[in-house]
């Protein structure tokens, strides 16, 4: 890690160096001083500073090859060069090649501290930027990824392979299953990866906003453009911009988006001139885009210049193999957010996170997750921490029900109905409510099967099933395939 403080002055003047080493010292600096280049780049080996101050003219090696050297050897120490009157456009040269600024001689304390400081803040934000990039890279590299199952490991394959090209990509996929983290890694493994990563949803953006925020405006194009404003194909040159839900773009910017994409250059809304642009687009949808664009809703030369290299996401309940890992991935993130002590998660609701069918896919997931640990009390997320529709086990469009092998009876079916209705009614009105049935015909279904209400009877004719039904069946209730308790054997 480089020290903000750490300065190198390189000068073949004792005087001056002495001079810069009392200034920059009082201020607070870790001075460190050479009279020549090689001397100074010695010191560059063996622990960068993160300011180098370096006189212009030097015996050997020169400031300017100095400046080469350190751009090579340590990209995040700043240079400012050092120099008289008559050298000044080579200085300017010097600024044009990476140097951050120059001094004139004779130097004044002020500006040179002055020019230190900003110097140095300069190094640290460079450092704390080549941190952050480090960190995104790490956290966006394949292996960091959760996907053990086969068709994520086709997906991760296929990032490799296109990573570094500056082509277009089309991630299909449903909601939830994770696009934008795979448009990411594609970033983040690229070239490209030290600039940031530029993301917009093309389907939350009224078309009239959505051209400014992709293009850009100038001051008066529109009522409220009281600015020129940088649009996001301007801001991501030189690195990537993810359009997503690109199925939801209208006619009209679609045509636009053609044009940036083949011209390589925008215009900006009220512009008359042209700004040009390199931006490498990753696109992601839905929708089926092919049939789209055979129903005309999707431009055919669009969707062939996005459909370079086309990724496609499995949704969660093709991959369900991957579900135990991340849940602990989940479990581990949404603990330490709020503080609980969370182990991990039980046998019987583990089983009920594989048995769902998970419409929502990892998104739904990592919210059923959030909620158990939240909701848990105990040191693991138990059945009754996870949403009802997890713990129901039910099949899309399904009420739970599931036919044994050796088949059901519609009475035997009609009975457990019935049971489960006084159970959570609690009243024969309350009963008949719950499976939407009359309070008359409920009691005529229970007299039928000689069932009443546990107990005391809560309203008025409760008890006419007859003293044989006053009670439900004692014959112990057996557990079905779903989890719900089936009817007794008859």
């Amino acid at each position: 890690m480089i020290d903000p403080r750490r300065v190198l002055v390189v000068d073949d003047e004792r005087k001056q160096l002495d001079i810069l080493r009392a200034i920059l010292g009082r201020e607070g600096f870790d001075v460190e001083s050479a009279a020549t280049a090689e001397e100074a780049a010695a010191i560059l080996r063996d622990a960068p500073p993160a300011v180098i101050l370096t006189d212009l003219k030097l015996p050997g090696m020169d400031g300017i090859g100095l400046l080469e050297r350190t751009l090579k050897a340590s990209p995040q120490s700043v240079v400012i060069i050092m120099t008289a009157h008559g050298t000044v456009d080579t200085a300017v040269q010097a600024m044009k090649m990476g140097a951050f600024d120059y001094l004139t001689k004779p130097l004044a304390r002020d500006t040179v501290v002055l020019a230190v400081r900003r110097a140095a803040d300069r190094a640290r934000l460079q450092f704390e930027n080549l941190a952050l990039v480090e960190q995104l890279v790490d956290r966006f590299s394949l292996p960091n990824i959760i996907g053990d199952h086969g068709k994520m490991q086709d997906v991760f394959r296929m990032v490799r392979k296109i990573a570094p090209s500056s082509s277009t990509a089309l991630i299909y996929g449903e909601s939830g299953t994770g696009k934008e983290l795979i448009a990411r890694a594609i970033h983040y493994n690229s070239p490209r990866a030290a600039r940031p990563f530029n993301a917009i949803n093309c389907a939350a953006i009224p078309e009239p906003l959505l051209e400014s925020e992709l293009f850009g405006h100038e001051k008066g194009a529109f009522t409220g453009a009281v600015a020129r404003k940088t649009g996001l194909f301007e801001e991501a040159s030189s690195s990537t911009l993810f359009l997503d839900e690109v199925g939801d773009l209208g006619i009209a910017m679609q045509a636009k988006i053609l044009r940036a994409l083949q011209e390589k250059e925008i215009r900006r809304v009220g512009a008359t001139a042209c700004v040009p642009v390199d931006v490498r687009i990753i696109a992601a949808t839905n929708r089926n885009l092919a049939r789209m664009m055979k129903e005309g809703k999707f431009r055919e030369d669009l969707y062939y210049r996005l459909n370079v290299l086309t990724i496609f996401l499995p949704p969660l309940r093709e991959r369900t193999t991957d579900i135990p890992r991340l849940v602990d991935h989940f479990i581990v993130r949404h603990a330490a957010a709020s503080g609980k002590r969370i182990r991990g998660i039980d046998d019987q609701a583990l089983a009920a996170l594989l048995q769902y069918h998970w419409p929502g896919n990892v998104r739904q997931l990592e919210s059923a997750i959030e909620r158990a640990v939240l909701l848990a009390e105990g040191p693991a997320i138990v059945l009754e921490d996870l949403p009802q529709e997890v713990r129901g086990k039910r099949e899309p469009g399904g009420i739970g029900i599931e036919i044994p092998d050796a088949g059901l009876s519609f009475e035997t079916l009609e009975r457990e109905l019935l049971q489960q209705a006084l159970r959570k009614g609690h009243s024969i009105s309350a009963a008949a409510r719950l499976i939407g049935m009359s309070r008359r015909t409920l009691q005529y279904r229970l007299k039928k099967f000689g069932l009443a209400l546990a107990g005391p009877a809560e309203e008025a004719g409760a008890g006419e099933t007859g003293s044989e039904g006053s009670r439900p069946s004692d014959r112990p209730a057996v557990s079905a395939p779903n989890g719900a308790p089936a009817a007794p054997d008859r």
